[in-house]
């Protein structure tokens, strides 16, 4: 087995930032943790047929700033609005905080590895074939201006006897250059007959030596 690395986490503080921004004292750190992947699961299942990219959360004293960015923001917002005040009024119920919702379009869907990962897990779900949902993927990913993909998923391929790990590859994917600027992401694919099918996607955008600057 080799020793792999997070690529966002080896990456922190020199072209990405944390997905969670605030500051608390020891004793109130775990229930603040807990209380953000609480939020982080609700907004997922609440939003999940928008495309979601990312989900930052900043706190103050008193309030919760959520920025949700999603490939289709309408589904998101729901009819006038009605989708995000009603999970707004839910989170405030949750976390007993004035909590303000932001809703942002992802401005190139089929570069973002956690859209691209998700839609491949969904494909599995669907009992689409895993490999054409992955040649799919990157020839539109390639297509949409990526430098490099890389895609794996894991498991029992085709509803076979023993798992294993089927990949796809498209230019390159520099892994262990910090200025690469990768999106990294992996999801879960939970199928009826086969079980649980790991998908992991690697997309490299570039190079970008601060968190400020933009592709």
């Amino acid at each position: 087995m080799g020793r792999k690395v997070n690529p966002n986490a080896i990456r922190m503080g020199i072209n990405k930032t944390w997905n969670s921004v605030w500051y608390s004292s020891k004793a109130q750190f775990p229930e603040l943790l807990a209380q953000d992947l609480k939020i982080k699961k609700v907004v997922t299942e609440r939003t999940k047929d928008a495309g979601i990219d990312a989900i930052m959360i900043n706190r103050t004293m008193s309030k919760i700033d959520i920025e949700i960015f999603v490939a289709r923001p309408g589904v998101a917002i729901g009819r006038g609005g009605e989708g995000i005040d009603v999970l707004q009024k839910d989170l405030k119920r949750m976390t007993k905080m004035d909590v303000e919702i932001k809703i942002r379009e992802v401005k190139k869907a089929d570069i973002s590895a956690r859209i691209i990962a998700r839609g491949i897990a969904d494909g599995i779900e669907r009992r689409q074939p895993s490999k054409l949902l992955m040649a799919s993927a990157k020839e539109k990913a390639i297509m949409a201006g990526a430098k490099g993909i890389r895609i794996w998923v894991s498991g029992r391929i085709n509803n076979a006897s023993q798992a294993r790990t089927i990949k796809a590859n498209a230019g390159s994917v520099p892994a262990q250059t910090l200025r690469a600027d990768i999106d990294y992401a992996q999801e879960v694919a939970q199928t009826l007959d086969a079980g649980l099918m790991g998908v992991k996607v690697w997309v490299y955008k570039g190079e970008k030596n601060n968190m400020d600057e933009e592709n």
